[in-house]
């Protein structure tokens, strides 16, 4: 198992699903998209809509992509 990163802050958090231990998969709140106290994950950083995580579970490491582009486009 990875260790954390030690730039990981339990004030940065991210809410979204770890793709290896899916210890999230059966919380109501979770399933229900509101922030769960207990299937939080370290915010390491962002780039763009990416999203860079580590889950304190498993310790384990990826790149989210949100999808979401700031900004503003022209309204036509």
């Amino acid at each position: 198992m990875l260790p954390i990163d030690p730039h990981a802050d339990r004030g940065r958090r991210a809410w979204v699903s770890c793709p290896r231990c899916l210890d999230d998969k059966d919380c109501g709140d979770c399933g229900a998209g509101r922030n769960c106290r207990d299937h939080w994950r370290y915010l390491l950083g962002t780039t763009g809509s990416l999203l860079h995580v580590q889950c304190p579970r498993c310790a384990y490491l990826w790149d989210h992509e949100t999808r979401f582009r700031g900004g503003h486009t022209a309204a036509r």
